[in-house]
C-alpha cells in the first residue's frame, strides 16, 4: 500500500467526488513535520510541494493532483510555490 497515492482527475472525477464540499487550505513557502491521524484525499488547485515520507521516497505534487495520504503517514512537507488546496477526511 503507498502511504501517498498521487493521480491528475478529470473534471468528471472531480465533480463526482465533490471537492467543492471540501475544506480550503493555503500554505506559504515553507516546510514542517505533518502526521495524517486519518486519511486524507486532497486536490491542488495551485502550487508545488515535496512530500519527504520518514519511511520512503520524496513525493512531488503540483497543481492538478489529486492526492491521497494514508491515515499513520508521518513526513515533512516542503512547499516550494504557494499550495491552495481543497480536502477531506474518510
Amino acid at each position: 500500500m503507498d502511504a501517498i497515492k498521487v493521480t491528475q482527475p478529470s473534471e468528471e472525477e472531480l465533480i463526482e467526488l465533490n471537492i467543492s464540499s471540501w475544506n480550503p487550505w493555503e500554505c506559504e513557502e515553507s516546510a514542517f513535520d505533518w502526521q495524517y491521524d486519518q486519511e486524507e484525499w486532497c486536490y491542488l488547485f495551485d502550487g508545488k510541494a515535496t512530500i519527504e515520507p520518514k519511511t520512503g521516497e520524496k513525493v512531488e505534487i503540483k497543481k492538478g493532483d489529486l492526492v491521497k495520504f494514508s491515515k499513520g503517514l508521518r513526513c515533512k512537507w516542503n512547499v516550494s510555490d504557494k499550495v491552495r488546496k481543497v480536502y477531506i477526511f474518510l
